[in-house]
């Protein structure tokens, strides 16, 4: 599809011809691959925002599993200790 782009700054053409250079492309170029990352701009983000929720998510069931597996080895040993409390009268 084309697209034509009017009444642009000079100066902002001078850079972006500048900035297309430096990465060895034309301005078309340059140009389709800023215009296509703007487009998709938005769900990248909120791909990586749902990623970042799911990693936390993950970090919380892995804390809160690893203070059960806490919880339960302290109640053994106080059973433990208990039933040789008990045992010894």
């Amino acid at each position: 599809m084309e697209i034509k782009v009017r009444n642009v700054d000079p100066v902002a053409v001078k850079k972006i011809d500048e900035l297309a250079k430096e990465k060895g492309i034309s301005r078309q170029e340059f140009f389709k691959g800023q215009m296509e990352m703007l487009a998709f701009f938005r769900e990248q983000t909120t791909r990586e925002l749902h990623l970042e929720n799911l990693k936390g998510i993950m970090e919380v069931d892995s804390v809160k599993y690893a203070r059960e597996e806490v919880e339960k080895r302290i109640r053994k040993q106080r059973q433990k200790r208990l039933n040789r409390a008990y045992f010894k009268e």
